[in-house]
Protein backbone atom coordinates (compact mmCIF):
# COMPACT_ATOMS: atom_id res chain seq x y z
CA UNK A 1 0.00 0.00 0.00
CA UNK A 2 1.54 3.28 -1.13
CA UNK A 3 0.32 6.85 -1.53
CA UNK A 4 1.42 8.35 -4.81
CA UNK A 5 2.51 11.95 -4.62
CA UNK A 6 0.91 14.06 -7.33
CA UNK A 7 0.76 17.82 -7.25
CA UNK A 8 -2.19 19.98 -8.25
CA UNK A 9 -0.02 23.01 -7.63
CA UNK A 10 3.02 22.44 -9.89
CA UNK A 11 2.15 25.51 -11.97
CA UNK A 12 1.55 28.25 -9.47
CA UNK A 13 1.85 31.41 -11.52
CA UNK A 14 -0.54 32.64 -14.16
CA UNK A 15 0.53 31.28 -17.55
CA UNK A 16 1.28 33.82 -20.23
CA UNK A 17 -1.06 32.10 -22.66
CA UNK A 18 -4.13 32.15 -20.41
CA UNK A 19 -3.45 35.68 -19.22
CA UNK A 20 -2.92 36.90 -22.76
CA UNK A 21 -6.19 35.35 -23.89
CA UNK A 22 -7.95 37.00 -20.96
CA UNK A 23 -6.63 40.40 -21.91
CA UNK A 24 -7.39 39.72 -25.55
CA UNK A 25 -11.02 39.34 -24.56
CA UNK A 26 -11.08 43.00 -23.59
CA UNK A 27 -9.65 44.22 -26.87
CA UNK A 28 -10.91 44.16 -30.44
CA UNK A 29 -9.07 41.82 -32.83
CA UNK A 30 -8.11 42.12 -36.46
CA UNK A 31 -6.13 40.08 -38.98
CA UNK A 32 -3.81 42.81 -40.18
CA UNK A 33 -2.86 46.44 -39.55
CA UNK A 34 -1.66 48.21 -42.66
CA UNK A 35 1.47 50.36 -42.60
CA UNK A 36 0.72 54.05 -43.21
CA UNK A 37 2.36 55.87 -46.11
CA UNK A 38 5.93 57.09 -45.57
CA UNK A 39 5.07 60.61 -46.71
CA UNK A 40 2.27 62.68 -45.17
CA UNK A 41 -0.81 63.07 -47.33
CA UNK A 42 -1.45 66.50 -48.78
CA UNK A 43 -5.08 66.29 -49.89
CA UNK A 44 -8.01 66.86 -47.54
CA UNK A 45 -9.32 63.37 -48.24
CA UNK A 46 -5.97 61.79 -47.47
CA UNK A 47 -5.67 63.82 -44.28
CA UNK A 48 -9.08 62.65 -43.18
CA UNK A 49 -8.16 59.03 -43.91
CA UNK A 50 -4.93 59.34 -41.94
CA UNK A 51 -6.79 60.83 -39.00
CA UNK A 52 -9.23 57.93 -39.07
CA UNK A 53 -6.39 55.42 -39.05
CA UNK A 54 -4.87 57.09 -36.02
CA UNK A 55 -7.96 56.18 -34.00
CA UNK A 56 -6.84 52.53 -34.18
CA UNK A 57 -3.91 51.56 -31.95
CA UNK A 58 -2.60 48.35 -30.43
CA UNK A 59 -1.18 46.95 -27.20
CA UNK A 60 1.55 44.34 -26.91
CA UNK A 61 0.06 41.89 -24.40
CA UNK A 62 3.40 40.17 -23.71
CA UNK A 63 4.96 43.44 -22.60
CA UNK A 64 1.91 44.40 -20.58
CA UNK A 65 1.91 41.09 -18.69
CA UNK A 66 5.64 41.35 -18.01
CA UNK A 67 5.57 44.94 -16.75
CA UNK A 68 2.17 45.38 -15.13
CA UNK A 69 2.79 45.38 -11.37
CA UNK A 70 -0.62 43.90 -10.65
CA UNK A 71 0.25 40.77 -12.63
CA UNK A 72 3.48 40.36 -10.67
CA UNK A 73 1.66 40.68 -7.34
CA UNK A 74 -1.04 38.33 -8.55
CA UNK A 75 1.59 35.71 -9.36
CA UNK A 76 3.12 36.10 -5.91
CA UNK A 77 -0.27 35.64 -4.23
CA UNK A 78 -1.01 32.49 -6.21
CA UNK A 79 2.44 31.09 -5.58
CA UNK A 80 2.15 31.55 -1.81
CA UNK A 81 -1.34 30.08 -1.76
CA UNK A 82 -0.28 27.14 -3.91
CA UNK A 83 2.77 26.36 -1.79
CA UNK A 84 0.73 26.49 1.41
CA UNK A 85 -1.90 24.17 -0.05
CA UNK A 86 0.71 21.74 -1.35
CA UNK A 87 2.49 21.73 2.01
CA UNK A 88 -0.75 20.86 3.76
CA UNK A 89 -1.48 18.01 1.34
CA UNK A 90 2.07 16.65 1.61
CA UNK A 91 1.90 16.70 5.40
CA UNK A 92 -1.29 14.61 5.36
CA UNK A 93 0.20 12.14 2.88
CA UNK A 94 3.35 11.73 4.93
CA UNK A 95 1.33 11.06 8.09
CA UNK A 96 -0.55 8.23 6.41
CA UNK A 97 2.61 6.93 4.81
CA UNK A 98 4.26 6.68 8.25
CA UNK A 99 1.33 4.64 9.50
CA UNK A 100 1.63 2.34 6.50
CA UNK A 101 5.35 1.79 7.13
CA UNK A 102 4.65 1.09 10.80
CA UNK A 103 1.96 -1.42 9.86
CA UNK A 104 4.29 -3.20 7.44
CA UNK A 105 6.86 -3.62 10.23
CA UNK A 106 4.32 -5.18 12.60
CA UNK A 107 2.14 -7.08 10.13
CA UNK A 108 3.91 -10.41 10.73
CA UNK A 109 3.06 -10.35 14.44
CA UNK A 110 -0.60 -9.41 13.93
CA UNK A 111 -3.54 -11.75 13.59
CA UNK A 112 -5.42 -12.00 10.32
CA UNK A 113 -8.32 -10.03 11.76
CA UNK A 114 -5.96 -7.29 13.02
CA UNK A 115 -4.24 -7.05 9.64
CA UNK A 116 -7.56 -6.83 7.82
CA UNK A 117 -8.88 -4.13 10.15
CA UNK A 118 -5.66 -2.12 9.96
CA UNK A 119 -5.48 -2.32 6.18
CA UNK A 120 -9.10 -1.23 5.90
CA UNK A 121 -8.45 1.73 8.20
CA UNK A 122 -5.32 2.78 6.31
CA UNK A 123 -7.06 2.40 2.97
CA UNK A 124 -9.84 4.68 4.17
CA UNK A 125 -7.30 7.25 5.37
CA UNK A 126 -5.50 7.13 2.04
CA UNK A 127 -8.77 7.71 0.19
CA UNK A 128 -9.60 10.62 2.48
CA UNK A 129 -6.23 12.23 1.75
CA UNK A 130 -6.78 11.73 -1.97
CA UNK A 131 -10.17 13.40 -1.72
CA UNK A 132 -8.68 16.23 0.30
CA UNK A 133 -6.01 16.76 -2.35
CA UNK A 134 -8.60 16.91 -5.11
CA UNK A 135 -10.66 19.45 -3.17
CA UNK A 136 -7.56 21.51 -2.45
CA UNK A 137 -6.68 21.45 -6.15
CA UNK A 138 -10.18 22.58 -7.09
CA UNK A 139 -10.03 25.38 -4.53
CA UNK A 140 -6.71 26.53 -5.93
CA UNK A 141 -8.08 26.52 -9.47
CA UNK A 142 -11.00 28.61 -8.25
CA UNK A 143 -8.51 31.08 -6.77
CA UNK A 144 -6.74 31.26 -10.13
CA UNK A 145 -10.06 31.90 -11.86
CA UNK A 146 -10.95 34.66 -9.43
CA UNK A 147 -7.57 36.32 -9.95
CA UNK A 148 -7.96 36.10 -13.72
CA UNK A 149 -11.41 37.65 -13.49
CA UNK A 150 -9.96 40.54 -11.51
CA UNK A 151 -7.22 41.02 -14.10
CA UNK A 152 -9.78 40.92 -16.89
CA UNK A 153 -11.93 43.54 -15.18
CA UNK A 154 -9.00 45.85 -14.46
CA UNK A 155 -7.71 45.79 -18.03
CA UNK A 156 -11.19 45.98 -19.51
CA UNK A 157 -12.22 48.98 -17.44
CA UNK A 158 -8.95 50.79 -18.07
CA UNK A 159 -9.01 50.08 -21.83
CA UNK A 160 -12.49 51.53 -22.22
CA UNK A 161 -11.55 54.62 -20.22
CA UNK A 162 -8.25 55.04 -22.05
CA UNK A 163 -9.85 54.71 -25.50
CA UNK A 164 -12.50 57.28 -24.65
CA UNK A 165 -9.92 59.70 -23.26
CA UNK A 166 -7.67 59.41 -26.32
CA UNK A 167 -10.44 59.32 -28.89
CA UNK A 168 -9.53 55.83 -30.13
CA UNK A 169 -12.22 53.87 -31.93
CA UNK A 170 -10.46 50.56 -31.57
CA UNK A 171 -7.60 49.08 -29.55
CA UNK A 172 -6.10 45.94 -31.03
CA UNK A 173 -3.98 43.38 -29.20
CA UNK A 174 -0.76 41.63 -30.11
CA UNK A 175 0.87 38.58 -28.56
CA UNK A 176 3.32 36.02 -29.87
CA UNK A 177 0.95 33.32 -28.64
CA UNK A 178 -2.10 35.03 -30.13
CA UNK A 179 -0.86 37.13 -33.09
CA UNK A 180 -4.10 38.76 -34.17
CA UNK A 181 -2.09 41.75 -35.39
CA UNK A 182 0.36 40.63 -38.07
CA UNK A 183 1.89 44.07 -38.46
CA UNK A 184 1.47 47.44 -36.84
CA UNK A 185 3.50 50.61 -37.27
CA UNK A 186 5.39 51.47 -34.09
CA UNK A 187 3.66 54.84 -33.98
CA UNK A 188 0.41 52.99 -33.21
CA UNK A 189 1.90 51.02 -30.32
CA UNK A 190 0.54 52.50 -27.07
CA UNK A 191 1.81 49.73 -24.79
CA UNK A 192 4.34 51.82 -22.90
CA UNK A 193 1.81 54.52 -22.06
CA UNK A 194 -0.86 51.95 -21.11
CA UNK A 195 1.54 50.07 -18.79
CA UNK A 196 2.68 53.33 -17.23
CA UNK A 197 -0.88 54.46 -16.61
CA UNK A 198 -1.99 51.05 -15.30
CA UNK A 199 0.89 50.93 -12.83
CA UNK A 200 0.25 54.49 -11.66
CA UNK A 201 -3.41 53.67 -11.08
CA UNK A 202 -2.63 50.38 -9.33
CA UNK A 203 0.11 51.77 -7.08
CA UNK A 204 -2.11 54.61 -5.94
CA UNK A 205 -4.53 52.03 -4.56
Amino acid sequence: MMIHKASYFSKLTLGAASAALLIAGTLAACNNAQKPADKPATSAASTSTAAAKETIVYINQDTLLAKYDYVKDMGDRLQKKGKAAQGDVDSRKQAVQREIVEYQKNAATMSADQRAATEQRLQKKAQEVQGYEQNAGAAFQNSQGEEQDKLFNKVSEFTKKYAKEKGYKMILSYSRLNPTVLYGDESLDVTADVVKRLNEEYNKK
